[in-house]
């Protein structure tokens, strides 16, 4: 099997900007929700439909963002 119908966006939740990409692989979608800089993968999602898997994996991204610490740059 190949992945296809793949897309990808940028957005951003919790002053993080994020990227959110996903693609049909089979009858199922699958998506990743990852920090743009420095580009860490943060959740993962799947589902029946692409609003289902990137809507799971928003979700993570979510709740994982908002227990993150942010230090303050020096200054």
């Amino acid at each position: 099997m190949k992945p296809e119908d793949y897309a990808t966006r940028e957005e951003e939740i919790l002053g993080w900007r994020i990227r959110i990409s996903s693609y049909r692989l089979g009858k199922r979608y699958h998506a990743t929700v990852e920090n743009v800089d420095p580009g860490a993968r943060i959740a993962r999602g799947e589902g029946s439909s692409r609003d289902e898997a990137e809507h799971g994996a928003l979700e993570k991204a979510r709740e994982r963002l908002a227990r993150t610490r942010r230090l303050a740059p020096d200054g």
